[in-house]
């Protein structure tokens, strides 16, 4: 919609609507574009790191502080750039004998004072948007690369397509960082739930774990994607934080519901199973895991 449109439908100047769009835009509720404004997403632009950081903050915080129990003592991994990522090095700073593999210039500052854990910085070169280096340099770099886990984060998450990022250079990148990494684990809050960008990342099955956050009762497409995932073998860890999306707070409680997929990734039908499905499953009785899968499914 334009600028000049905007300020007939609400009666207002075109200054007035122009600063109204900018602070919107903060706020990630619209994208602008020359001389208008568009509803946010798409498949061709990436939000910069200004507007990315006012999303869903405590999500991001549940999701960081559950992704941190998956690193161990004495590990070598990558972490690629995102706000997301940025909170989980945050929380790896007490981690002793860590070595972390990064192109994400906030990542090695939030480590930078970490005296227990050594930061490995990719060439390439400065993406201001997102303060990543991309690009043949960043890629070389990771060329014989081994590390145990790959931390990924990205603009959509789909069971049809895995993960996905609106930027080329990007998107080349995190493609890098995977084939490093025995493991992929992608932190992803529920909003990017069945969204759909550009460039795809990680196919669905090279995916081994998603962590993300319960997403709310209303929010179908999420649940829906969620159990798509699961039934195609992706184990998936769930944070619960208090708070609406943009909060400030920290969470004070965080609950966990993992979904560990014995046997073969591929062809798998476990689904996404509570804890009461599985404590009933625990217990030996076939009939009660039965009823109360299907009240779970029913309460979802």
């Amino acid at each position: 919609m334009s600028l000049r449109e905007l300020a007939r439908v609400v009666q207002t100047s075109e200054v007035t609507v122009r600063r109204d769009v900018r602070a919107l835009e903060a706020e990630g509720l619209l994208d602008r574009r020359h001389g208008g404004a568009v509803l946010p997403g798409g498949f061709t632009r990436e939000s910069g790191f200004p507007q990315k950081s006012h999303l869903a903050t405590a999500e991001k915080t549940a999701i960081a502080d559950l992704a941190a129990g998956l690193v161990e003592e004495g590990e070598a991994i990558v972490v690629g750039a995102g706000t997301t990522t940025q909170e989980l090095a945050r929380r790896l700073a007490r981690v002793p004998g860590l070595t972390v593999v990064t192109n994400s210039l906030l990542v090695a500052q939030a480590l930078a004072h970490a005296n227990r854990v050594e930061v490995v910085m990719t060439g390439g070169t400065l993406r201001g948007s997102n303060y990543a280096l991309v690009g043949s340099g960043a890629e070389q770099s990771l060329q014989g690369l081994r590390v145990s886990k790959a931390f990924l984060s990205g603009s959509g998450l789909t069971a049809e397509r895995g993960l996905s990022t609106s930027n080329m250079l990007s998107a080349s990148v995190d493609r890098a960082l995977v084939q490093a990494a025995s493991e992929v684990v992608v932190l992803a809050d529920h909003t990017k739930l069945g969204t759909d960008t550009m460039f795809q990342t990680v196919p669905t099955d090279v995916i081994t774990r998603l962590v993300t956050d319960d997403p709310p009762a209303h929010d179908d497409r999420a649940a829906t994607e969620l159990q798509a995932l699961a039934d195609q073998g992706v184990q998936i860890a769930v944070a619960g934080a208090t708070g609406g999306q943009g909060g400030d707070q920290v969470p004070a409680r965080h609950q966990r519901r993992d979904v560990p997929l014995p046997g073969p990734r591929r062809g798998t039908a476990n689904g996404l199973r509570s804890a009461a499905v599985l404590g009933a499953e625990g217990a030996g009785g076939a009939e009660r895991a039965e009823r109360a899968r299907v009240a779970d499914l029913r309460r979802r």
